[in-house]
């Protein structure tokens, strides 16, 4: 699991109600990117995401605009050492 990065995003401005969570869950998993993706109560999205390093770049960078509607006005990534192993990605509710 070395070659395996983790990466807790999360993307603040307009990014519900814009469908930003299906978004980013089939861009990650066209990637092979394994996590999950929910909405926050603060009007943000967080995701956890997992998987080779420019797999996990690529799902990130999407993140950075999200599909049409959305707006991004801030977005936090923090990259860190995988403590568990996710099978498949999924939407939190």
């Amino acid at each position: 699991m070395s070659d395996i990065v983790e990466a807790r995003v999360i993307v603040s401005g307009r990014v519900q109600g814009v469908s930003f969570r299906a978004h980013t869950a089939e861009t990650a998993m066209k990637a092979g990117v394994h996590g999950w993706v929910r909405n926050l109560p603060e009007r943000q999205v967080e995701a956890v995401l997992q998987g080779k390093q420019n797999a996990v770049e690529k799902v990130v960078g999407f993140m950075r605009t999200g599909p049409p509607m959305a707006h991004v006005i801030d977005m936090a990534v923090s990259w860190r050492t995988p403590t568990e192993t996710f099978h498949g990605f999924n939407i939190r509710h």
